[in-house]
């Protein structure tokens, strides 16, 4: 599509929507809606508060789940037990809080998972 045809279909649009939204504003049920939002949200200005604040007071339960408990503290995870394996082979030692080590990895290739494990101190 050339950029000319796109401009004209975008220009076409836009001349719906603007005769879409004159026909929106001409109409009264529209003029009274739009009315009572202004008034409504001077209202909340002049308080302090928000449309969320009044939904909270007048139906709690409509909120998102989570916005009326109690925010609980960032809970921490237990720390993770330092484990000493110690290779009977080659007298070499591994600590480690995780089962990410590299020769601890490369032991479980050689000699099995389960030797190694014994090996734990």
């Amino acid at each position: 599509m050339s950029l000319i045809q796109e401009y004209n279909e975008l220009e076409e649009v836009i001349r719906a929507s603007q005769a879409r939204m004159d026909e929106i504003s001409s109409n009264d049920k529209f003029k009274a809606e739009k009315e009572f939002d202004t008034k409504l949200r001077e209202l909340l200005g002049t308080y302090g508060k928000s449309l969320r604040d009044v939904i909270a007071i007048l139906d709690p339960s409509r909120l998102p789940t989570g916005v009326n408990k109690p925010v609980k503290g960032k809970q921490e995870r237990k720390a993770r037990v330092l484990k000493v394996y110690l290779n009977p082979h080659s007298s070499e030692r591994v600590e480690t809080k995780g089962g990410n080590h590299a020769l601890l990895k490369a032991w479980k290739a050689e000699f099995g998972a389960d030797v190694v494990e014994s090996w734990l101190q």
